[in-house]
């Protein structure tokens, strides 16, 4: 009998994107598991690589021979039978390589690497290259030879034989661990050896005065040296003694070791909150794969219906994954969970170190936490018996990964969901077109909270501001007088105010005035933003950086300019007009150190600052009783952007930021400056009407044929030339149609919005249909093509229903 492993080899494409069958070496039969990660031989025997194991069988012969299996890399299996399923439900959804969907699934730190040697094969090597490289070695690594002279000489010798190509899988090591010492002789006998000890064995006396003060515990050696003065070399010296035992211990890394969390007892729900926990408590019971969209007001308390809810799935002895957008995934909402279920809590999001990722990863995988707090990846924790999976924020658009595999964690939540015959419960303010128009449906089961949860909290009072107005009036600031006066009150009464401007940076562009030149990026087609921080121009899609210009490159000039306004410039503005005011900035370049996101909100919500100014990662998630004012600087950032959600998406943010005043007993007020006054997601916006806005919106998509009515598919295709990239676009285009109904609606081919970006050109066709059921088969031609184009250069990408169209 022999044992079969199928076998996913970490090698992204179309021809491989299938088991391969290894037989399984003896000594191996009792170790291996489906889920394992192994490494095996692919291709000449000489190149190793990493696979996952996605089925094992017995058979008596085997018709071919096969390969085995060189050895395992893990003790246990690191995916479970349910996200192997999974992994195949993303590789048709997404069209993507399975492997690729598998280490997704994954800690970054999990993936194996791979070392590349030249091997010395049997033939005598010419002189100049055995002494140049090899030097009695058998072989040498890939990158030491190609820093050789003779490396091209190299290369013809492989095609002769002389030399051939070796590969390794290289992991890392990934476990943190601590070496501990235990002492061994009893107190009588220590005793007597610190009696005979000389007079000058100060480290040794130290060392066995320690002993005899602990118990037979275990204490870590960096500990003992740091509080008690003594030497690493004593320590060894005990060992060898026999006074000792030093072992390594494994220990995870915590993120919030330093923290304490107070636990806290559930809230008094009103009769809103209870009507939805009651619903879904009936749900869980029953096992059903509802999906519920709790659509409640801001400050109506759905986080605590969330953990109320997740509360009743662990008193079941059942599991629960939250899911909060990356942007919101605020110390705040960590807190509340970890107060609440203490250790039960693992959080995964992408503040953490890769090593403490891993180690909340570990702590899930063996069963030592019960709820997962994280942003999108955390849908792939690897929990066992689910009752609940909670996204809160369900119509934010970083659900959606922007890379391969390009899945959305709402649909692959929806999926777990259905596979352990448990609700999902989806939360907004806000709910995005899609999921309202199915809980209109009733494909979703609609919650409304129409209250908010404290008593005397009521919706703050929004006023609108009319920027044209003001600019009339000769204003030379970023503020108007409105909102500069309410910021003076605020101050004068000791209550907090937040500010949002949804740019960073100091200025959005530097223009000479005599000629009109703006400082473009060499790589993308956009201007550079001007940074005063680091006094440099930076480029906010490809990284490119350089320096202030201070004279134009093309005339020569000495006019240059700073136009539009970034959260550094309105920083530098507010020291200006309120110079006793204490401001916290907070965006991607204040937040880019660890830890520093907590920081500034700990500070802030300390009463150390007057003002938190930031982009719109303050706009969600934050609860702080003494903001009473909220003024958005510009509301129109992202309302005439090209994209059919662009209305929904200012509507979201107005009213998100707006739901930061007035959250406990004082009540609050928001000031919006905007361009547009007019406009109906400003208007809605202002008394946060949902509903209208929902209505009015819903009869515009059907108008334009747009989602939740159709359904989008976007292809993208790049290429350092333009006219490549074009040409490949409307080929694709050409060969889809045969595939298309005339139903299906065809928008391009069209350069996208930024055309270059990084050096290539990007060219885009988006396609809305209802049901194209032949569709599929085209995009994974094109799938399966585009692997030939990627040796011309030629990049092609397919989006299902994408979030951006820019």
């Amino acid at each position: 009998m022999t044992w079969i492993a199928d076998i996913i080899v970490d090698v992204p494409a179309m021809q491989t994107d299938q088991p391969f069958s290894y037989e399984v070496p003896d000594h191996l039969v009792d170790v291996v598991e489906v889920g394992l990660r192994v490494e095996v031989p692919f291709g000449n025997g000489n190149r190793h690589i990493q696979g996952f194991i996605v089925g094992l069988r017995e058979t008596l012969e085997t018709e071919v021979e096969l390969k085995a299996i060189i050895g395992v890399l893990d003790l246990h299996p690191v995916l479970t039978h349910e996200l192997l399923a999974l992994a195949d439900e993303m590789k048709e959804t997404t069209y993507s390589y399975k492997i690729t969907c598998l280490q997704t699934m994954l800690p970054s730190v999990m993936k194996s690497s791979y070392t590349k040697y030249v091997t010395q094969t049997d033939k005598a090597l010419p002189k100049i290259i055995e002494e140049e490289l090899f030097l009695g070695l058998a072989e040498i690594e890939w990158e030491q030879a190609q820093e050789s002279p003779h490396f091209a000489e190299l290369l013809r010798l492989k095609k002769t034989g002389h030399v051939d190509i070796r590969y390794e899988v290289t992991t890392k090591n990934k476990v943190k661990t601590k070496r501990v010492l235990k002492k061994v002789m009893t107190n009588e006998q220590l005793q007597a050896e610190r009696e005979n000890l000389r007079k000058n064995a100060v480290q040794k006396w130290r060392l066995l005065s320690f002993l005899l003060e602990i118990d037979e515990a275990e204490h870590g050696i960096k500990e003992v040296m740091e509080t008690h003065d003594i030497s690493n070399s004593a320590i060894n010296d005990g060992k060898k003694l026999g006074w000792l035992t030093i072992e390594e211990r494994e220990v995870y890394r915590d993120p919030y070791a330093l923290h304490q969390f107070k636990k806290d007892e559930p809230l008094v729900l009103n009769s809103e909150q209870q009507e939805a926990l009651d619903t879904m408590k009936e749900s869980m019971d029953a096992s059903k794969s509802d999906v519920f969209l709790l659509e409640g007001v801001t400050g109506s308390g759905k986080t605590e219906v969330y953990l109320q809810a997740i509360a009743h799935c662990l008193a079941k002895g059942q599991t629960a994954i939250m899911l909060v957008p990356e942007i919101s995934l605020t110390p705040q909402t960590v807190t509340r969970f970890k107060k609440r279920f203490g250790d039960d809590v693992a959080v995964l999001h992408s503040g953490l170190s890769q090593g403490e990722k891993y180690d909340e990863w570990r702590k899930i995988e063996r069963k030592e936490a019960s709820v997962v707090v994280g942003a999108r990846s955390a849908v792939f924790a690897p929990l066992e018996n689910i009752g609940l999976i909670v996204i809160d924020e369900e119509h934010e658009g970083s659900y959606k990964q922007d890379e391969t595999p390009r899945y959305h964690a709402k649909y692959l939540a929806i999926w777990r969901g259905n596979y352990h015959h448990c609700p999902v419960l989806l939360g907004s303010a806000t709910p995005s077109l899609e999921a309202r128009a199915r809980a209109q449906k009733g494909v979703y089961r609609l919650l409304i909270l129409n209250e908010r949860a404290v008593s005397k909290a009521t919706l703050p009072i929004i006023n609108i501001v009319d920027m044209k107005l003001e600019m009339k009036n000769a204003l030379s600031t970023s503020f108007s007088n409105q909102l500069l006066e309410k910021l003076k009150e605020r101050m004068e009464k000791k209550e907090q105010s937040v500010l949002m401007l949804n740019r960073r940076g100091y200025s959005s562009f530097v223009m000479c005035r005599d000629c009109g030149y703006v400082l473009p990026c060499p790589n993308c087609d956009i201007s550079l933003t001007l940074h005063m921080d680091t006094k440099q121009m930076k480029c906010h899609y490809c990284g490119h950086e350089e320096r202030i210009p201070y004279r134009c490159p093309i005339c020569d000039g000495d006019k240059i300019r700073y136009y539009g306004t970034g959260t550094q410039k309105i920083e530098e503005e507010l020291k200006e007009l309120l110079p006793d005011a204490r401001v916290i900035r907070m965006d991607v370049d204040t937040t880019r150190k660890k830890g520093a996101h907590e920081k500034l909100l700990k500070q802030f919500g300390a009463g150390d600052a007057d003002i938190l100014l930031g982009t719109q990662m303050i706009a969600k998630g934050l609860d702080f009783p003494n903001v009473t004012l909220v003024g958005v600087l510009n509301a129109d950032t992202a309302l005439n952007l090209p994209d059919f959600r662009a209305s929904e998406k200012t509507f979201q943010l107005l009213t998100q930021v707006s739901g930061r005043a007035g959250r406990g007993d004082k009540s609050g007020e928001v000031v919006i400056q905007t361009f547009n006054p007019d406009h109906y997601a400003i208007q809605l916006a202002k008394n946060q009407e949902y509903e209208p806005f929902y209505q009015h919106e819903l009869k515009l998509r059907h108008r334009g044929n747009y989602p939740p009515f159709y359904f989008t598919t976007q292809l993208v295709v790049s290429h350092e030339e333009e006219h490549l990239a074009a040409k490949k676009m409307f080929e694709i285009v050409h060969f889809l149609k045969g595939f298309l109904s005339p139903n299906a609606i065809m928008l391009g081919p069209t350069p996208k919005s930024v055309a270059r970006m990084n050096k290539r050109y990007y060219y885009q066709t988006v396609i809305k249909y209802k049901n194209e059921p032949e569709l599929s088969k085209g995009l994974k031609v094109i799938l399966e093509e585009s692997q030939k184009e990627m040796r011309n250069g030629l990049r092609i990408t397919i989006d299902m229903e994408p979030q951006h169209f820019i």
